[in-house]
C-alpha cells in the first residue's frame, strides 16, 4: 500500500499549555512487553493526545520530518535533498485549497486532530533539544493539513506527472512500472472456512523505516473508539487494522487518477493562453527552498504557475498543467477516522461514499461474516473522445473534468459465493473466483483500471483455489507463503527464458543456471537457488533494467551477460558460487543483522538496497502484519512488525520483534484490558 515519501495530517493547539478540555490524568498509556502502546482515554480528543504523546516518545524525529516536508521546510533541515519536496508542496498550492475547504471538515474530527496536535506541541515544549526546526512550531491546523495534502497528491502519482514535465518525458508515463513493493490483502467468509470463522489478512508492504513506515497502537475511548492497528507518523487515527466489529486494509492501486494538459499559449504574450473562446492569463508564483553551504541555509527560488486546470510548469516545449482529484479534497483523514469507528458493513460502506480517499484498494471482513473488496479512488468522469493516457489539449473545457465516479460505480465484490476476496496490487477484475469478478466491460476504458496479474496475485489465487475449505492454519500458510509461481508472472518483465537455457551451452555460468533451474522457487534463507536468483534479479535491475526501459522481454544473451556479472560478484564478495539467500540478504537494525526470507513480488515480499560486502539490506516489504479471526470468542488478533515499537537505538524495543518476524511468528494482541495489564511493562499518564 501506499509509497515511500511521507503521508498524513494533524492540526493545532497551544504550544504552551494543555488545552482546558484535556486532562492528562484521563489518559492512560500501557506499554506491553513489546513496547506497543495501549492507550485509554475518556474522550477521543484526549485519546488523540495520548497517541501523539506515545508516538512522539518513540519517534518524534520522523513526525517532524513529515511536517517539515508539508510546510516547505525540509530543505531548511537537510539542505538540497529536501528542496524538490519543498517546491512540490508549494506548487500544489496547499494553503489556498486548505483555506477554501477548511470549513467542510467535521467538527468532531477537528477536536480529535486538535488533541493530537496538543500532544505533539506539548512534547516539543518539554523536549526542546529534540526539535529539528523551530519555525515549524507551534503546529497549526493548516500547517498539518499541508502535509496531508502533499502526501495524497504523491499517492495519486501527481509527483510522477510533475517529474515528467520537468524532464520533458511523457512517453514513460504510459509504461507499466516495476510492481515489486506492493501489499497483499485477502479475506475468507464461512462459505470457505471451517468452524464458522471469518478471516482477514492485513499484509502491507511499506518502507521499514521513515515517514511511511508503520507504528502499531491500540486505542480505546469512552466515546466509542476501540481499535488495534497501525498508523503513520503524525496521523491522529489508525490507517489499517481491526476494531471489535470489523477489519480493513489497503493495497496501492493505479487507475488513471492524474492528467497532464499542454496549454495553447498566445504568441508574443506574457503567460496568456487560449481556453475555449477566451484568453486567460497564468497566475505566477515563486517557490522557495534552502540549500546548505558550510552548514548555513541559503534560500533559492523557482517560478511556477497556475491555470484553470491546476498547478502549471514550463519546460523547453511549453507550459503544462497537472490535474488530479486529491488537489480538491482535504478530508481523507476524517474518512479514515470514521472508518476506525464503524460498527458494521452498512456503516462502513456509507463512510466510503464520502469519496475523500484518492485511491487504494480496500479489503474488508467483519464479525457478521461479510467480506468485501473495492478498487477505490477519485476517478474523474472524462470525455470519451480524448485519449487520457496521453498529454491532453489544455485549451478546451471538454478536457476540464470536474466530477468523479461514485463509490458504487467502482469495481467491487461483496460477499461472493466463493467465500473469498483478494488483491495484490493487480487487476480489480481478478479479485475473487473467476465467475464472480467484476466485468471490465462494465467500466469506461478511460478509468484506466489495471488488467494485469503479478507473481503475488497468481500465487495467492492458486493457493486459495487448491483448498476447498480453509482453516486458520491454512490461512496462515497462505499468508506466509514465500514461493514464486511457475512460470514467473512479473507484470513488468519476462525472464522465463532463463529456464530454456541449456547449462552445457553456457559453460562459464552453467553452475548458476543449474541452481536456478533446479530451484523450487521458495525464497528461504538457506536456499542456494534463491540466493543465486536474488543476485541475478538485483544485478539485472542495476545494470540492465533501466537501459531496457521499453523492452522487458529479456533475451538469453542479456541473461547470460547478467549471470556472468553475478558470478563475478559472488567470487569477489563471497569467494564461492554457493551463496544462500540469507548470505546475500539481511534484515538490519542498528548493530543487529540477521538473514531474512523473501524477494520482490513473492507474497512475503522483500526488497533491498546495497549494503556492504556485496550484500543487500532490506528496506521495503513485509512491514506490518495483522491476522484477524472473527470467531465465537470475538475479534482475535495476532500481529508482527519488522523491527520494534521504538526508533531510539538505546530502547529495548528498537529491534525486539526482528527474530520473531524473521521466523514467521506473531504476538497476540487483545482488546481485553486484564490481558493487556498482565503483559504490561509500564503504565503511566502523558508527562
Amino acid at each position: 500500500m501506499i509509497r515511500n515519501i511521507y503521508i498524513i495530517i494533524i492540526f493545532f493547539v497551544s504550544f504552551e499549555i494543555i488545552g482546558q478540555d484535556i486532562n492528562s490524568k484521563n489518559i492512560e498509556i500501557i506499554r506491553d512487553d513489546f513496547g506497543v502502546p495501549h492507550i485509554y482515554a475518556k474522550t477521543d480528543k484526549e485519546l488523540a493526545y495520548g497517541l501523539a504523546w506515545a508516538h512522539s516518545e518513540d519517534d518524534f524525529k520522523t513526525i517532524q520530518e513529515a511536517y517539515l516536508a508539508g510546510n516547505s521546510l525540509l530543505s531548511k533541515h537537510i539542505g538540497l535533498k529536501g528542496a524538490p519536496v519543498d517546491f512540490l508542496s508549494q506548487l500544489i498550492q496547499s494553503e489556498e485549497v486548505i483555506d477554501s475547504l477548511y470549513n467542510t471538515i467535521d467538527n468532531n474530527f477537528l477536536k480529535v486532530v486538535e488533541g493530537y496536535a496538543e500532544g505533539v506541541n506539548r512534547y516539543a515544549k518539554l523536549n526542546p533539544n529534540e526539535v529539528l526546526v523551530k519555525k515549524l512550531f507551534p503546529l497549526t491546523p493548516k500547517k498539518m493539513l499541508k502535509y496531508s495534502f502533499l502526501q495524497l497528491f504523491i499517492s495519486s502519482e501527481g509527483d510522477r506527472a510533475v517529474r515528467a514535465i520537468f524532464e520533458n518525458d511523457f512517453e514513460s508515463l504510459s509504461f507499466q512500472r516495476r510492481n515489486e513493493l506492493g501489499s497483499n490483502l485477502f479475506s475468507f467468509s464461512t462459505k470457505r472456512t471451517k468452524n464458522g470463522e471469518t478471516y482477514m489478512a492485513v499484509n502491507t508492504h511499506q518502507p521499514l523505516d521513515g515517514p511511511t513506515s508503520w507504528y502499531e497502537v491500540h486505542l480505546e475511548s469512552e466515546e466509542g473508539t476501540s481499535i488495534i492497528g497501525a498508523t503513520f507518523a503524525g496521523a491522529p487515527c489508525i490507517l489499517t487494522g481491526s476494531n471489535r466489529n470489523l477489519a480493513w486494509t489497503h493495497t496501492v492501486n493505479r487507475p488513471d487518477k492524474t492528467d497532464i494538459f499542454q496549454l495553447e499559449m498566445v504568441n508574443n504574450s506574457k503567460r496568456k493562453y487560449y481556453f475555449d473562446d477566451k484568453i486567460l492569463k497564468l497566475k505566477k508564483y515563486r517557490g522557495k527552498a534552502f540549500i546548505k553551504i558550510l552548514g548555513i541555509p541559503i534560500r533559492v527560488s523557482k517560478k511556477y504557475y497556475s491555470s484553470v486546470y491546476g498547478p502549471t510548469l514550463k519546460n523547453k516545449t511549453g507550459y503544462f498543467s497537472v490535474r488530479t482529484g486529491s488537489l480538491f479534497k482535504v478530508r481523507a483523514l476524517e474518512q479514515w477516522w470514521k472508518m476506525n469507528k464503524a460498527k458494521n458493513f452498512e456503516e462502513f460502506y456509507n463512510i466510503l461514499e464520502m469519496n475523500e480517499l484518492p485511491g487504494y484498494n480496500i479489503g474488508y471482513a467483519d464479525k457478521d461474516d461479510n467480506i468485501f473488496y473495492i478498487s477505490n479512488g477519485l476517478i474523474p468522469i472524462r470525455d470519451e473522445k480524448y485519449k487520457w493516457t496521453e498529454v491532453l489539449p489544455g485549451n478546451t473545457s471538454e478536457t476540464l473534468w470536474t466530477e468523479y465516479y461514485k463509490t458504487s460505480d467502482l469495481p467491487q465484490v461483496i460477499n461472493p459465493a466463493s467465500g473469498y476476496i483478494y488483491n495484490a496490487n493487480h487487476s480489480p477484475f481478478k479479485s475473487s473466483s473467476i465467475d464472480e469478478n467484476p466485468n471490465p466491460d462494465d467500466f469506461e476504458s478511460n478509468m484506466g483500471f489495471e488488467k494485469f496479474d503479478n507473481n503475488r496475485s497468481t500465487r495467492i489465487f492458486e493457493l486459495i483455489e487448491s483448498h476447498e475449505a480453509i482453516d486458520y492454519e491454512i490461512f496462515k500458510k497462505i499468508k506466509y507463503d514465500n514461493k514464486f509461481p511457475t512460470p514467473f508472472n512479473y507484470n513488468f518483465m519476462n525472464v522465463n527464458k532463463i529456464f530454456e537455457m541449456k547449462p552445457d551451452d553456457y559453460p562459464e555460468i552453467s553452475d548458476l543456471l543449474r541452481k536456478i533451474q533446479e530451484w523450487d522457487k521458495a525464497t528461504d534463507v538457506n536456499s542456494l537457488g534463491a540466493g543465486t536468483y536474488a543476485m541475478f534479479y538485483y544485478t539485472l535491475a542495476d545494470k540492465y533494467f533501466y537501459k531496457s526501459y521499453y523492452d522487458r522481454n529479456f533475451s538469453k544473451s542479456l541473461i547470460e551477460d547478467c549471470l556472468k556479472e553475478v558470478k563475478r560478484r559472488m567470487l569477489k564478495h563471497f569467494k564461492t558460487t554457493d551463496v544462500r539467500l540469507g548470505d546475500f540478504q539481511k534484515l538490519v537494525r542498528g548493530n543487529k543483522e540477521i538473514p531474512i526470507f523473501g524477494m520482490p513480488d513473492v507474497i512475503t515480499a522483500m526488497n533491498g538496497t546495497k549494503y556492504k560486502d556485496g550484500k543487500i539490506q532490506i528496506t521495503h516489504g513485509e512491514s506490518y502484519i495483522q491476522l484477524v479471526k472473527f470467531s465465537a470468542k470475538g475479534t482475535e488478533i495476532e500481529s508482527a512488525i519488522s523491527y520494534g515499537s521504538s526508533d531510539h537505538k538505546d530502547s529495548q524495543h528498537y529491534s525486539d520483534q526482528m527474530e520473531m518476524y524473521s521466523k514467521f511468528k506473531t504476538k497476540k494482541m487483545s482488546f481485553d484490558k486484564d490481558y493487556i495489564l498482565s503483559k504490561a511493562s509500564k503504565i503511566y499518564n502523558p508527562e
